[in-house]
């Protein structure tokens, strides 16, 4: 059978659909809410939290194909893809899950039916391996499905024992390998030949029974789950017939673009395969909402880029090409992904922008390199160089590695690490990855949030922690955190603050510092004054005039959303955002800075939606009716199935569970405070709101007034008195800089009177004041005009530095070169200088060895004309 990518992908989600699984569209690359992945690296990766317990769903069995990358971190294929058939950064897992529903039998028994009579894969070419203590699952495929014992292998932990880190969920595996045939070398899995590729597993069944901890134990999970992933480029690549996946249909239409965005009629180029692989994995991170940056996810994107850039250089690319492939990707699996064509603008801006950069360094960047190889000893790229490309021409090491590569080199990685220490100390404390997902506050509670509509409500204490511990109880004087069964407190989430007040229980009160989620628990932390244990009675108040606040800030932050994509364009996307009671803090993807005219057009904008008074509504729907509908999604944020939508008039939808006015016109006014780049393509607006808005104005009319005052005159005309201010000093500035200039032409004509006669060259040497050091460069020209032939030396202390400067006729060069003469000199006032045989300059900080300076350099002269 002959099927497309696209037809198997969908043949796989219609199976298991009419198996009674749900179909969950795929997650982002980012994963939500899991501090120990950089990428979502698996199909698995989004139903984490149901396997482990902590989430909970309406379904107990789940299909998807699920985006993947693998190209940083401990997951890491970057350096693979292109030279191997089956690597790749970016790739598609299609997978079936039960969240404790069934198990191994059925698990098998799908995958076996799918393969064989969906996709009509014969039996005999089919190979199954299973972990070396799983009796269970080798029986099912021995005595139940029927596959001959000598085609199941045993393997031990390390290929057939899955595990997503060094903690968490965990189980035996099974994995189904398809035989290519006699023709192709290699053994079947277990073997000494198995690294071959004869045998090339496609199917990799997970048997999720575990926990894994810190210290190596393994609990059981709540439920044992199934966990499955089928590589759909692999799957592919055996419906079509061919040994790589690159000749799949959906890498031939790619390379095929690229080779002609290029200009290349070499076909089978490894260089074509790395851009068609590069293009897929850098398109969907930016459609993720990464961008090019110096660290975390958008390094690693960067890298890709460079490094799919590089290679299209190698094939004679001229000018931006990469970015032009975004439309055959957005053409192939823009269906399959409809983000991808959604974001295709914005893409390919990233891209070109990035290309272009990357361009200017490229070439500078290969012919130092190219030096270095000419003058290399042995096979080894010292550290120091591919520090230096790194830090000075932006190469990534794993780019140099691959070009080094090419020409039967190694790089000196230790070195480099060396030279990178300062950088990466400062990344790994800026950077979350790789902590112990089981390391969290856990409750198994799930609090009632009231407050939407109240600011005080009755409830009971349900839980209690102290120093991460769950406690029965609370004593006077103590620290820690309650959780209610109700309360009107809203949990710091979606860039919204957590309240804050008091829990009024048992003659005194709770003093609420901050709200935070746990799990769906809604945890209250403070403390306490009087003594509390779970199942107290309380009275939940929220500081009524804080929440007020931040709430105007929360809804201004929609309505500056708004406005954004309006004035600047539809690629504008929230990156993160803060909402407290003071300000609204919102990062934005916009390429350059935001011109004052546009955020006067923004600020206005923002406002005359707060006049027109639209009432703000909130409508919980389904997630899909809500995007139907238009509504935001914003970058980052984990949804459930049943989303909140929040609108305000026509002008602003989108999906928010934080609080918010009822009224825009509650807001009051909308002050932009500042504007700034935050990161390469991320932009950053400050605002205020309400009486802070008011605020604001009142200080900058007060600064206005002062510099009115300042400049005799009224407000409304500081800036045309400040022009004729500047006007009036730029010509003063002029004035004294002539006058300077006359005095050192004078102070030149006495010098040259004076020169000294050294075996026949006229030498000026001279201690100066009362002359601008910028000012000695025209000093020594015009003393050289005057002289004709012959050497000038000047010096000139002030201001705690000092500053020489050596001039010598064009005739003269030969015989002194302007540059020992003015370095010997620099050394008795502590510095060191350089520049050309004619002229030469240097500082110092010892002003009191000045005259001696001027010796040592007459003493040179007398040397070098001896």
């Amino acid at each position: 059978m002959h099927m497309t990518s696209a037809e198997i992908r969908e043949a796989f989600l219609a199976f298991f659909a009419t198996k009674g699984h749900h179909r969950v569209p795929s997650a982002s690359l980012i994963p939500g809410n899991d501090p120990t992945l950089l990428f979502t690296n698996a199909g698995m990766v989004p139903f984490k939290d149901v396997f482990l317990g902590d989430e909970h769903r309406d379904y107990t069995r789940a299909t998807s194909s699920q985006r993947c990358l693998r190209a940083g971190g401990k997951h890491n294929d970057l350096e693979n893809v292109g030279y191997t058939a089956r690597h790749h950064t970016f790739f598609e897992m299609l997978g079936n899950f039960s969240f404790g529903d069934y198990f191994k039998r059925e698990a098998i028994q799908y995958a076996w039916q799918f393969l064989t009579e969906e996709l009509k894969l014969p039996k005999e070419k089919l190979w199954v391996t299973v972990f070396t203590e799983d009796d269970e699952a080798y029986d099912i495929w021995a005595k139940e499905i029927g596959v001959p014992t000598d085609r199941i292998s045993r393997i031990g932990a390390k290929d057939n024992f899955w595990a997503m880190g060094d903690t968490g969920p965990c189980g035996p595996c099974s994995e189904i390998f398809y035989d290519h045939g006699e023709d192709v070398w290699g053994g079947p899995p277990g073997t000494p030949e198995e690294d071959g590729d004869r045998y090339i597993e496609i199917w990799n069944l997970v048997f999720m029974q575990y926990n894994r901890q810190v210290d190596g134990t393994l609990l059981p999970l709540p439920k044992p789950s199934v966990d499955t992933g089928m590589g759909l480029e692999r799957i592919a690549a055996v419906l079509q017939h061919v040994h790589s996946n690159y000749e799949i249909d959906l890498f031939q239409a790619l390379i095929g673009d690229a080779a002609k965005i290029i200009g290349t009629d070499d076909l089978n180029n490894k260089s074509l395969r790395v851009i068609a692989d590069h293009i897929r994995s850098c398109s969907f991170l930016i459609a993720d909402g990464v961008q090019p940056s110096n660290e975390g996810r958008g390094y690693v994107l960067r890298r890709i880029i460079r490094r799919a850039v590089r290679h299209g250089s190698m094939l004679g690319a001229k000018g931006t090409f990469f970015y032009k492939l975004v439309a055959s990707l957005v053409a192939q699996m823009g269906e399959a992904y409809p983000e991808l064509r959604e974001k295709q603008k914005v893409i390919e801006q990233a891209l070109q922008r990035e290309e272009e950069q990357f361009g200017k360094t490229l070439e500078r960047g290969l012919n130092i390199l190219n030096e270095a190889l000419e003058s290399l000893e042995g096979t080894v790229l010292p550290g120091e160089l591919v520090f230096k490309l790194y830090d000075t021409y932006g190469f990534p090491m794993d780019l140099t590695a691959d070009m080094a590569r090419e020409k039967g080199l190694t790089i000196d990685e230790d070195g480099f690490n060396e030279a990178m220490e300062a950088q990466r100390q400062r990344a790994q404390q800026a950077s979350n990855f790789g902590v112990d997902y089981n390391q969290r506050l856990k409750s198994t509670q799930k609090s009632e949030f009231s407050g939407y509509t109240e600011t005080v409500d009755e409830s009971e204490i349900v839980e209690m922690f102290i120093d991460g511990e769950s406690v029965n109880e609370l004593a006077a004087g103590s620290k820690g955190i309650i959780v209610l069964s109700r309360t009107p407190f809203y949990a710091e989430s979606g860039g919204q603050i957590g309240d804050t007040g008091k829990l009024v229980a048992n003659g005194g009160e709770f003093t609420v510092e901050d709200t935070q989620y746990i799990g769906k628990a809604i945890a209250h932390h403070g403390q306490a004054s009087m003594a509390l244990k779970i199942g107290d009675k309380v009275t939940a108040h929220v500081d009524a005039e804080r929440r007020q606040a931040v709430k105007r800030n929360h809804s201004a932050t929609h309505l500056l959303h708004a406005a954004l994509r309006n004035l600047l364009g539809e690629h504008v996307t929230q990156k993160g955002s803060l909402v407290t009671a003071e300000r609204l803090r919102f990062d934005f993807s916009h390429f350059e800075a935001v011109s004052p005219q546009q955020l006067d057009a923004i600020e206005r904008q923002v406002n005359e939606e707060i006049f027109k008074n639209h009432t703000v509504k909130a409508a919980v729907m389904p997630i899909e009716q809500a995007k139907q509908q238009g509504a935001m999604a914003l970058f980052g944020e984990k949804y459930d199935d049943d989303v909140r939508v929040l609108t305000m008039g026509d002008f602003s939808m989108e999906l928010c569970g934080g609080t918010h006015v009822t009224q825009t016109g509650d807001i009051g006014m909308f002050r932009i405070a500042s504007e700034a780049g935050i990161a390469s393509g991320v932009r950053r607006i400050e605002a205020v709101t309400g009486a802070g808005a008011v605020q604001f104005t009142l200080q900058q009319q007060h600064q206005l007034r002062q510099a009115a005052g300042m400049l005799k005159t009224d407000v409304m005309h500081v800036s045309e008195r400040l022009h004729q201010h500047i006007d009036r000093s730029r010509q003063l500035e002029r004035t004294i800089d002539e006058l300077n200039q006359k005095m050192a032409s004078q102070a030149g004509s006495d010098l040259v009177d004076s020169a000294l006669d050294i075996n026949g060259v006229k030498v000026v040497l001279a201690e100066v004041s009362n002359v601008e050091s910028k000012a000695l460069r025209g000093m020594v020209d015009d003393l050289k005009n005057q002289l004709q032939s012959g050497v000038v030396v000047l010096g000139l202390a002030g201001e705690g530095k000092v500053s020489l400067i050596v001039g010598v006729t064009k005739d003269l060069t030969d015989r002194i070169k302007a540059g020992e003469v003015v370095n010997v000199a620099a050394a008795e006032v502590g510095g060191k200088g350089g520049g050309r045989p004619d002229l030469a300059q240097a500082g110092g900080t010892n002003i009191e060895n000045l005259s001696r300076a001027l010796v040592v350099a007459k003493e040179k002269i007398e040397a070098l004309l001896r």
